[in-house]
């Protein structure tokens, strides 16, 4: 396929390459040759200001692309086809520029501009474009390709097409591995003081029952974690906290643990383990290549996946520490208070430096369901939240993505907070999982 503009720009290369990626085997060929454009006879698509030829697919652009800022763009979102579409466009015959409405949102353009920050520093979710429209909960950029690629379809009968089918990535955040064990003397003997103090005998009893392996951890959810794994043929994502010091929102074991450090070597062996940037090393380098040289010496094995603790990052600086930390895959597109497409899309991509103006090598994995999310800022009931978890799956199941979701172990083990999430994890495991695996 040959898609011809009169200024090729980092931008276009970009969302080019992405749509290429994502619907075609062979990727789309940029040119500026109007002449050399108009003698072809392959697919082709017209992205600049006039037509050329009856037999192209012509796109009329707006600026966004051909543009080198970064300033507030004017959006008024519409219905087309029953989805919301923007950059709207006539004379034209894609209803809108599909193009620079992707890289909109791949890029996550709207978090460059001024914006309010939630309670934890973070871009509020209640900022973004998609909230404001209705969109959050869609996979749009993935819907746009579908109606694009019908479109071309219709125009064009020879176009070698990418396969594409449904894809489910269970990962976990191990923010606390235990609840109890393993802990150390100081942070336990605290601990069982404050229950004394508190009169609180029956977490003063089960501590000690846990402390002396007469009763399991209530967050020691791993073995069944593997079980299920197993059955459903999946290989999950493990990120670890490694934290040196223990404080605020870092909870976790000390990375200088033994127990800690066996059951992450023993989690590399199941499934794929990568590093959870704790809050403490937001703004720290010298933090973030700690707890990344702790997990390269307990796997020993270089540090390639990454999760941002509590969905903390701001672009570009947290993105472009994790490319100078040697991190190539990152699991953090989502937000931390809101389930939802972040960046509208399932599917990977590749990081936009939009400062830089240049593509990155860092993929970007983006979730659209947590359950820390249900239970803690939606204050869904296990079963509201198995509801929801469903219409994602749905949502991604039609177009065709990658589905990623969060959970902890937390969540899983003996603990009567978490009652119920433990069936919500195992029947969607079972039931949707596994099937959608057997298929394949």
């Amino acid at each position: 396929m040959l898609l011809y503009t009169s200024n090729t720009t980092p931008r276009l290369e970009y969302i080019v390459s992405f749509i290429s990626s994502e619907l075609l085997r062979q990727p789309i060929q940029i040119t500026n040759d109007s002449n050399f454009f108009a003698t072809q006879k392959i697919p082709k698509i017209n992205y600049s200001d006039s037509r050329i030829s009856s037999d192209e697919y012509y796109i009329r652009p707006v600026n966004l692309l051909f543009e080198n800022d970064i300033s507030a763009q004017e959006i008024i979102v519409v219905q087309n086809n029953y989805h919301k579409a923007f950059f709207w466009q006539a004379d034209s015959d894609h209803p809108f520029d599909v193009l620079a409405a992707s890289f909109y949102l791949l890029s996550r353009y709207e978090e460059y501009l001024p914006h309010t920050l939630d309670e934890y520093g973070r871009f509020a979710h209640t900022n973004s474009l998609a909230f404001k429209e209705g969109f959050l909960n869609q996979p749009l950029v993935n819907y746009w390709l579908i109606d694009l690629k019908k479109a071309l379809q219709e125009k064009f009968t020879d176009i070698s097409w990418k396969p594409q089918k449904f894809k489910y990535i269970p990962t976990y955040d191990i923010d606390i591995a235990w609840k109890y064990r393993n802990k150390g003397f100081i942070r336990t003997t605290g601990a069982l003081l404050k229950s004394i103090l508190r009169g609180d005998w029956s977490e003063f009893r089960n501590r000690v029952a846990v402390l002396q392996y007469k009763k399991d951890d209530p967050y020691d959810s791993y073995e069944w974690l593997d079980a299920l794994h197993l059955y459903c043929k999946v290989r999950p994502y493990y990120f670890f906290l490694l934290a040196d010091r223990q404080v605020g929102v870092d909870k976790n074991i000390n990375p200088s643990k033994k127990a800690l450090q066996s059951l992450i070597q023993y989690q590399s062996k199941k499934g794929t383990v990568g590093i959870h940037p704790s809050w403490q090393s937001g703004d720290n380098n010298k933090l973030l290549k700690q707890e990344i040289g702790w997990l390269e010496f307990i796997t020993d094995d270089a540090v390639k996946y990454s999760r941002q603790h509590y969905i903390r990052f701001t672009l570009p600086n947290t993105f472009r520490r994790l490319v100078a930390a040697g991190i190539e895959k990152d699991f953090s597109m989502g937000y931390g208070s809101i389930n939802g497409f972040r960046a509208s899309v399932a599917s990977s991509f590749y990081w936009y430096d939009l400062e830089n103006e240049q593509t990155t090598d860092l993929q970007l994995f983006p979730f659209c369901y947590m359950e820390a999310n249900c239970l803690y800022e939606q204050k869904l009931s296990p079963t509201q939240a198995f509801e929801e978890l469903m219409q994602y799956y749905r949502a991604v199941k039609d177009a065709n993505g990658l589905m990623i979701t969060i959970w902890h172990n937390t969540a899983f083990g003996t603990d009567l907070f978490f009652r119920g999430w433990k069936e919500v994890h195992d029947v969607f495991m079972r039931d949707v999982v596994y099937w959608e695996v057997m298929i394949e």
